[in-house]
Formats: C-alpha cells, sequence, structure tokens
C-alpha cells in the first residue's frame, strides 16, 4: 500500500483575517492548526506543515515545516508544490489549516477513488461546490505543477484542466469542509460559555 503524506496548508496571508497566521488562531483551547493535525495525523504515514511565517510556531508541533519556494504569498499550489517536493510517500494529500472539522474517512474516500479511476488526483466535493484544498495526489503530478506554477499561472482549476481528476462526494460530511476565514466565524464556532 502506498505511504500517504498530509500537507497542512497554513502559508496564506490570513487577509481576510486581518493578516494574522490564521493557523495560530485559538480555536476551542488550541491553534486552529492543531485541529487540523489531529484530525489528519490518524490518516497519514508523514505530516508536513506548509508555513511562509511562523515557522518556530509550526515547529512547535512536532513536524517539519516546508515554505513555499515562490515568494509574496503564490497561494495554494505553491504549498501543493512543496509538499510534492519533500513528501516521503507516494501520494500527498492538501487540507488547509484553518478547517478544523476536516472528516476522519477523507484520505480514505480519497485514496478509494483514485484508485478505482485510475486518476492523477482525487478532489472532495459537496453538491456541486469542489474543495480543490483538500485533494489527494500522486507524486508523479509534481513535474506538471512545477512547469504550471512556473509559467506564472496559480489557478488551481486551470492546472488540474491537465490532468486525470476524480470528484469525491462527501455529501454526507458537508459541514465538515467548513473552513474559519474571519474572526467573526472564528467567534461564532466558539462554544457559548
Amino acid at each position: 500500500m502506498p505511504r500517504v503524506t498530509g500537507v497542512v496548508l497554513a502559508g496564506g496571508q490570513g487577509s481576510r483575517m486581518g493578516g494574522v497566521d490564521k493557523g495560530l488562531q485559538p480555536f476551542r483551547g488550541k491553534p486552529m492548526v492543531a485541529h487540523a493535525i489531529e484530525r489528519l495525523a490518524r490518516q497519514v504515514d508523514e505530516i508536513l506543515i506548509n508555513a511562509n511565517r511562523n515557522a518556530e510556531a509550526y515547529a512547535q508541533f512536532g513536524y517539519r515545516v516546508i515554505a513555499d519556494e515562490i515568494e509574496g504569498f503564490a497561494g495554494p499550489l505553491a504549498g501543493f508544490e512543496r509538499g510534492l517536493a519533500h513528501a516521503s510517500g507516494d501520494l500527498v494529500v492538501t487540507v488547509p489549516c484553518d478547517s478544523p472539522f476536516l472528516p476522519a474517512d477523507l484520505v480514505a474516500r480519497l485514496r478509494a477513488a483514485l484508485e478505482r479511476e485510475g486518476a492523477d488526483l482525487a478532489v472532495a466535493k459537496t453538491g456541486d461546490q469542489a474543495h480543490p484544498v483538500f485533494s489527494l495526489m500522486r507524486r508523479e503530478v509534481h513535474p506538471s505543477l512545477t512547469q504550471f506554477l512556473a509559467g506564472g499561472q496559480r489557478k488551481i482549476d486551470r492546472w488540474y484542466a491537465a490532468l486525470k481528476v476524480v470528484e469525491v462526494p462527501f455529501d454526507d460530511k458537508a459541514d465538515a469542509f467548513l473552513n474559519i476565514n474571519t474572526r467573526e466565524e472564528l467567534a461564532s464556532l466558539e462554544p457559548r460559555p
């Protein structure tokens, strides 16, 4: 069975949260990224954290921290690329640091579809909405992504267009893909005292 490397994407600017490092914001008693790591760790053989600032704080979680090679917060694909470059697994799954409720069976379901379809990449979907930052990909897609980024491209769906992609329904777990983008969303999800 191929090994799976999990990449927690914490490299964004947090612009909708006032420029703070979202993964390190407290949520239900611990940093938001800690929730994502805990849920993902049981599903993978290795974890990498993609972060472009506060590397020491992220290193406290006990996993390797890797920064984007592309300057200027280039978006999730830059994190995908670093994860693919550093992964020891043949399969790489990506999740954002601001999704504390991600499904406990995310990897199993994505992997089943990837293998069944012989796809390059499997992406989670609820209803008509794909969630491209929740993806499981074969490490062999790395050269195509490197080339795509080198051409100045940043849009995930444009990169996908060149790959064999399978969308995997998670309609039974729509709330699991909730991501927290603003301070208001963060506060609204905290339990009431």
